[in-house]
């Protein structure tokens, strides 16, 4: 797609803006080829009409989407441009509080001016060994790079460090060089790594000053050469020294100081050993006191002093110690010297009084001659043809010779300080390869530029050629290996300004000639220059300065004053003050600086500067914007944008773009070319991207492009779903409504009546209690029915006849029912006398006539009675009857649905049981070989039941000893330790039989009481299992054999010690068999320790084992299916990073890896409570290295990616109950992952958000929580940042919480292994030594 297509409404771009260089705004009308104005919608709400040439439209930069905004890498970006790098990096340091960001091969640092928690050896042993881009920038990974590649490729390495003064250059090179201390120890007692890093303090001292703009400004380049052995461990360092301000210490601006060294040493001029300095507050002097500052806010010049002093003699071998007092009396000297008082002696003479303190002070420091040092102060030898004048100067010109004397001193010193520094580094071991840190100013300028400024710049100028043909080189092999045409890409040669400045008749040339001539001046050079170079376009002359000239410099266009630059650049010291004139070394160790950079492979870091105020995480975008041109990034941007900036693996495409897939591309088999069917398909023109042999290569804004036609599809599909949910949950209640009323209008046509049946009513208060308020159902059914009676005669009439259907219906009911009660009541009467005339019947037979007679007259009479008396009674107990009877037909109603409800069951369970009827008679072959394998296992049970009770018999002879003669013992040691293997032969005995043959031999050492041999046993055993250790201290499964071992044979030695609580649970032959003799717990204690040795050996081989799958299984791995944490990156990474046959890890893999160990543990009999513990020490390393992950990685902290992470810990808790090890409280060391997943994943924006995460995040320190919210990613633009203000408010609540203030869990943390005592039931006396164990020379006593 063309770029021009998309300025499209709602897309936004970027405008110029006075205040804060660029600001965004949104399109308001898609723009069209000739118009010529592009109108805008600022973020304020007003409208901008941006003017546009219709022939030539010179159109805004694009603003990415907020998705690919705070990238790792600024390359990553889909628009390429300057506002683009300048909104990333602002998002990403002010918003997520991150310091450090890639620009391909760049490390932009920048500076927060706050202590921040990311500098631990926890987080140097986290980048440690991980490839450039698998974590979040930082300093630590430039140097693990470095580290990396010096090992692979046998090459030397350099890190350049540059930037302005207060950006960080030298906190940066220190942490490189710390890093390499920590990951690279020397082996050696010389400990070099301590000495490089205590050299710091010296160079600070007597290199480092207060600045306008930084209070600990390096006023000096330093590249320091690590060097490294064959094995890659630091045997040395060499430093090398580039241009030294030397005039800083005869002049400072305002508000700035001296070197730190000169305030350090007045601050302790009262102390005994400096008294013979003669010292005073350094206000007292003329060099510290110039700028007006003596003092910096937060640092103690005193205690800063005693580091100093304590480094010198860490670094004091070979005699340094001793020059220290040297060093101090020549520092000294140089403060008295700029005391000393030249005075104007009329006309052209000066004088200096030979009673001046200070001259008398300098001369006794240095022991030299005040007369002489008077004599050439202020006079000056001239050689002539035929004699040698000399020559009486003005107070000027003594004045620069005394200033230029100090100069010399100090650089000379300065030099001698460096030289001792490399001496103390330096080893006789023999250098394989080394790795230098540059520590150099950036590109400079200021209100008034000298000839300090012209030499850094210089220098910048060279270094930024070197970075250009590198950047260039890189970008070449890239395509080469992705078999991708090259085409040649136009960057910026700065070769012409370094021309101008170097080449013959150039700048310096013209410099040193006018230096040769006595009479020469800044103005007269200055009208040189403008006669030789005023054609070149890179050299101009200012408009309002005679005394000034302008350079175009690859950064920016930069005056500078001329007035110095001859003196600075002769140092006027006559070689009367000392023996050799200065020999001026810039251009020379300059040439040599580059060439020792060209013969490496270099990395850089460019440390930038925020605000001018130092602010912690404030953001200047006018001042960040302006070093980002001058130290090379945004030329790195343009090189990356003419090209291909955004590369993406096809893995990467596939996982991201599958949505844009259709059913017939999505093919998993082959997603390479399913990548390229689907690209093909969406961007026409094939000039907009390449694909290589494992990426996609897009030109700028594809990315974008891509990304919306994503966010497109996935907001119709959003759309469509809820259009479907919208319109059935509408539909449903326009139903309900629909049918309520439709009951309403029956009820009130009539066509219902009136009676309301608890079903029916029930429903309609339903209905309407789910749309309708209550109040307002009656409301609007009463007005509507009034409305309707009022308004409708006919509706009236139909009223009317209503209710004389009610009242006729009543009343031929109520005559049905008084017809069918006299109907019910005859018959009843009629069944009651036939059953009295039955009983009659019966008992006439039996009595006699005249009581016959009287009985039925009496029965009559009864009858009579009954038939006119009873008739009320009957009709109650009809009524009864009645209501017995509706019981009746309830309760058979309710036992028809029990029937029916159970006849389903029968109906399940019946299918269920012809399932399981064909499943088995697929095994009925099976049955056969079955019962053959049982009879098998009934006559093996029954042959070892025999040989049981036939040992059982045996055993009453036998005392559960072992007898092993003195000469047998080294046999024994070495086939039953030394020769043992886990495997093989031992795995058809009992897993800990070494440790109950030992304790048998043991026993009867005490049986004969004969303490030489159990000691010599004892010693002997222990020595040879430490040797085991020792030689296979890799061996996981030998290690944990020998681990159950030594662990059951202290439990045998307190099981038998014969001490009460041992043998609470023994059996009384067990309690018989104890040591009689000897009390071995001090051999118990040893063993202890032993075993305890071989638990973090164990432990160890482990975790070792375990950590390769950990990040990626635990992270990476995306183990819910369908839901895609993975974000655009399209980081590029260093190709030599990059292993392209590495092993996929999943959860799966850590699981498998965790049932060996565990498998392993079992086999070899190690006891439960110990194997608990093993296990919660690895559950603790899967938790920690996750977590600290989740710390350094960006990417990581998403919402999906906290989905992910839940699921991966219950897979996990999941195995710990399969393998019943949930008393292991394994699971707790997982609850700092686990609330940090929860955390991803909960809301983050109220103030009830912000107090839930204050209380459930109990196991997180605030630091830490902080920082998952501040690298809280999105993962898709329907996805919100964590606001700023929110971050403040959990900040505020967590104020108050106690703990550590680390950001890093210890991986490397073990809990406190114990051995608690396990009695064992295994009958000594019924143990068979195997005769594959070769012991046949023991005897069973």
């Amino acid at each position: 797609m063309a770029l021009l297509e998309l300025y499209t409404e709602y897309n936004r771009v970027w405008i110029p803006d006075a205040e804060h260089v660029w600001k965004s705004a949104e399109i308001m009308r898609d723009f069209q080829s000739g118009d010529n104005v592009l109108e805008l919608l600022l973020e304020d709400g007003t409208e901008h009409c941006y003017p546009v040439d219709p022939l030539k439209p010179q159109l805004p930069p694009l603003r990415n989407p907020d998705i690919l905004v705070g990238e790792n890498d600024l390359t990553a970006l889909s628009y390429l441009h300057e506002p683009a790098v300048l909104h990333n990096l602002k998002v990403r340091f002010v918003e997520s509080r991150i310091i450090y960001t890639y620009c391909g091969i760049i490390l932009v640092a920048v500076n927060p001016y706050k202590q921040l928690h990311i500098y631990g050896d926890a987080i140097i042993h986290a980048y440690s060994g991980q490839n450039m881009g698998d974590m979040d920038p930082h300093i630590f990974a430039v140097a693990e790079e470095a580290y990396k590649q010096m090992a692979r490729n046998h090459k030397n390495q350099s890190i350049i460090v540059s930037g302005e003064s207060g950006a960080g250059k030298t906190v940066s090179a220190r942490y490189t060089m710390r890093y390499f201390a920590v990951v690279s120890k020397s082996g050696s007692n010389t400990r070099v790594e301590d000495k490089v890093l205590a050299s710091n303090p010296i160079t600070e001292a007597i290199g480092n000053a207060k600045t306008t703009r930084n209070d600990n400004s390096s006023r000096f380049g330093k590249y320091t050469e690590i060097s490294f052995d064959k094995k890659y461990r630091i045997i040395g360092a060499n430093m090398r020294t580039y241009l030294l301000e030397k005039s800083r210490v005869v002049f400072q601006a305002d508000n700035e100081r001296n070197y730190h060294i000169f305030y350090q040493l007045c601050s302790c001029a009262q102390l005994p050993e400096f008294k013979h300095l003669r010292l005073c507050d350094a206000d007292k002097f003329q060099y510290t006191c110039m700028g007006g500052e003596i003092t910096i806010d937060g640092v103690d010049d005193k205690k800063d002093m005693e580091e100093t002093q304590r480094t010198f003699s860490l670094l004091g071998k070979n005699g340094f110690s001793c020059q220290t007092s040297d060093v101090f009396k020549v520092l000294a000297a140089i403060l008295h010297l700029g005391n000393v008082e030249i005075k104007n002696s009329g006309g052209d003479k000066s004088s200096v009084s030979s009673g001046d303190p200070h001259l008398a002070v300098f001369c006794e420091l240095l022991n030299v001659s005040a007369e002489e040092l008077v004599r050439w102060l202020c006079h000056r030898r001239i050689v002539l043809v035929a004699e040698t004048v000399v020559k009486p100067v003005h107070k000027k010109r003594a004045v620069n010779a005394r200033d230029a004397l100090a100069k010399q001193i100090y650089a000379h010193l300065f030099d001698c300080i460096i030289n001792r520094i490399n001496t103390a580094l330096k080893v006789p071991a023999k250098q394989h390869a080394f790795i230098g840190v540059l520590d150099i100013y950036g590109f400079e300028t200021f209100d008034i530029n000298s000839f300090e400024q012209f030499c850094i710049n210089y220098a910048n100028e060279k270094l930024q050629q070197q970075f250009n043909l590198h950047v260039f080189k890189l970008e070449q092999e890239e395509y080469m290996k992705e078999d991708i045409p090259w085409t040649l890409i136009d960057f910026y040669d700065n070769q012409p300004v370094i021309d101008l400045i170097e080449a013959k008749m150039g700048i310096l040339d013209l410099l040193d000639e006018e230096c040769l001539f006595p009479q020469g001046t800044d103005q007269s050079w200055l009208q040189k220059l403008f006669n030789y170079l005023e054609p070149n376009p890179l050299f101009e002359k200012p408009r309002l300065s005679n005394e000034a000239f302008v350079i175009q410099h690859f950064a920016d266009k930069v005056e500078y004053q001329c007035r110095g630059f001859l003196e600075k650049n002769r140092d006027a010291l006559y070689e009367e003050l000392v023996d050799i004139m200065r020999d001026s070394k810039f251009c020379s160790s300059l040439s040599l600086l580059m060439e020792t950079l060209n013969a490496t492979t270099p990395h850089y870091v460019r440390c930038i500067k925020p605000n001018e105020e130092k602010l912690p995480f404030e953001y200047d975008s006018g001042r960040v914007v302006q070093q980002l041109r001058a130290c090379g990034v945004l030329e790195t941007i343009r090189i990356s944008a003419q090209s291909y900036p955004s590369r993406w693996t096809y893995i990467e495409f596939y996982s991201r773009y599958s949505i844009l897939m259709t059913h017939q591309e999505a093919d998993q088999s082959d997603k390479k070319q399913t990548c390229k069917n689907v690209l093909q398909r969406l961007i026409q023109d094939p000039n907009q991207y390449k694909f290589g042999r494992t990426k996609i290569f897009f030109r700028a804004g594809q990315v974008a492009y891509l990304e919306k036609l994503r966010l497109d599809r996935l907001r119709g599909a959003c759309v469509t779903i809820q259009k479907h949910v919208r319109g059935w949950s509408r539909r449903r209640k326009f139903l309900r409504m629909r049918q309520a009323a439709i009951i309403i209008q029956e009820y009130i046509r009539g066509k219902r009546t009136v009676r309301l049946e608890a079903p029916t009513y029930g429903f309609v208060v339903i209905l309407f209690n789910e749309s309708l308020n209550k109040k307002k159902i009656v409301q609007v059914t009463t007005r509507f029915i009034l409305y309707c009676l009022c308004d409708n005669p006919q509706m009236m009439k139909e009223q009317k006849a209503l209710v004389l259907q009610k009242y006729a219906r009543a009343w031929l009911a109520r005559r049905r029912f008084q017809t069918m009660r006299r109907l019910v009541l005859n018959v009843q009467l009629s069944y009651r006398v036939q059953q009295l005339r039955k009983k009659i019947e019966e008992q006439v037979t039996m009595l006699p006539n005249v009581l016959v007679t009287h009985v039925v007259s009496h029965v009559t009479l009864i009858v009579g009675r009954i038939a006119e008396n009873n008739i009320e009674i009957q009709r109650q107990d009809h009524e009864k009857e009645v209501e017995t009877l509706k019981e009746e037909i309830k309760r058979l109603k309710e036992e028809r649905v029990g029937l029916q409800r159970k006849v389903d069951e029968v109906v399940q369970t019946n299918s269920d049981l012809q399932e399981q009827v064909i499943q088995l008679s697929k095994h009925v072959k099976v049955i056969p070989e079955l019962r053959r394998d049982l009879n098998n296992l009934q006559n093996q049970r029954n042959s070892m039941d025999r040989k049981v009770k036939q040992q059982s018999e045996q055993a009453r002879d036998y005392l559960g000893m072992l007898e092993c003669k003195r000469e047998d013992e080294p046999r024994l040691i070495q086939n039953i330790i030394l020769d043992l293997k886990p495997r093989g032969v031992v795995v058809g005995m009992i897993p800990v039989l070494p440790a109950y043959i030992i304790f048998m031999c043991i026993r009867h050492a005490d049986y004969l009481n004969d303490e030489g041999k159990l000691k010599s046993l004892m010693n002997e055993v222990i020595k040879a299992v430490k040797k085991v250790i020792m030689s296979y201290h890799k061996d996981f499964e030998l290690l944990s054999f020998w681990l159950s071992n030594v662990y059951q044979l202290l439990n045998c030695l307190k099981q038998y010690s014969g001490e009460e609580e041992f043998m609470k649970q023994s059996t009384p032959r067990q309690k018989k068999n104890c040591l009689q003799n000897f009390d071995l717990s001090e051999h118990r204690q040893i063993l202890s320790d032993l075993a305890i040795h071989i638990y973090h050996q164990f432990i160890s081989v482990m975790e070792k084992s375990l950590t390769p799958a950990i990040v990626p299984g635990m992270l990476e791995h995306e183990s819910l299916q369908g839901i895609s944490s993975m974000k655009p990156t399209g980081f590029r990474k260093r190709s030599s990073s990059i292993y392209e046959d590495s092993e996929t890890y999943t959860i799966s893999s850590i699981i498998q890896q965790l049932s060996v160990f565990h498998s392993t543990m079992s086999q070899h009999g190690m006891e439960q409570g110990l194997v608990k513990q093993a296990v919660k020490q690895l559950f603790f390393l899967v938790g920690a290295t996750t977590f600290n992950n989740i710390m350094l990685r960006k990417d990581m902290c998403s919402c999906r990616k906290g989905m992910q992470i839940r699921c991966n810990i219950s897979y996990l808790e999941e195995w710990l109950k399969e393998k019943e090890l949930q008393s292991s409280n394994a699971i707790d060391t997982l609850r700092p992952l686990s609330q940090a997943a929860w955390l991803l994943q909960v809301n983050k924006s109220t103030d009830d958000d912000a107090k839930e995460i204050s209380d459930k995040c109990t196991e997180l320190n605030s630091v830490q929580i902080v920082k998952i919210l501040n690298s809280y990613t999105p993962i898709d633009d329907f996805e919100k940042r964590v606001s700023s203000s929110f971050v403040r408010k959990v900040q505020s609540l967590l104020q108050d919480r106690d703990g550590s203030s680390q950001l890093m869990l210890d991986s490397d943390y073990r809990f406190q292994v114990t051995f608690p005592f396990c009695s064992s039931p295994q009958a000594l006396e019924l143990l068979q030594v195997p005769s594959s164990l070769h012991l046949a020379f023991l005897a069973r006593i």
